[in-house]
């Protein structure tokens, strides 16, 4: 299962390489508003649409979500909702920000993360660096 995911991972990630840019960035690109919600980390996350239920994935769940992304300049580099096809991940696979933000997430809802260079790709070549600002939907949780 596991040599599958990582094989959607990098279709995915290739696919990403030619998205176009169709999702417009949000207001608060640039920062997070005085509302959100900051972790000890330094993650900041604010509640688009509430999910239901209780359950929360951990660090050592799958996930299928729905997700746009951008750089603080407003700038889209990668997004699921573009190619109209959400993406199923290890939580323990992904950027710290993603699985510490999805983590505090349930079926159904949709948040907006603002993640520090620390917690995204920092010092990675070919990635975005600095803080990047993502809208997920938590579409599934498959335990393992």
């Amino acid at each position: 299962m596991r040599a599958l995911l990582m094989t959607l991972m990098l279709a995915a990630a290739l696919s990403a390489q030619t998205t176009p840019n169709l999702v417009p960035p949000p207001p608060d690109v640039s920062a997070p508003p005085a509302d959100a919600q900051k972790t000890a980390s330094g993650l900041a996350t604010k509640v688009l649409r509430p999910g239901s239920g209780n359950d929360h994935p951990s660090k050592d769940d799958i996930v299928r979500v729905d997700y746009t992304g951008w750089t603080t300049d407003g700038k889209m580099f990668d997004s699921s909702v573009a190619r109209n096809k959400p993406i199923i991940l290890p939580l323990d696979k992904v950027i710290l920000g993603w699985s510490e933000g999805l983590q505090l997430m349930v079926v159904g809802e949709k948040r907006r993360l603002w993640i520090p260079g620390k917690l995204a790709y920092e010092g990675k070549v070919g990635k975005p660096q600095g803080m990047l600002v993502f809208d997920v939907e938590l579409v599934q949780i498959t335990k393992e």
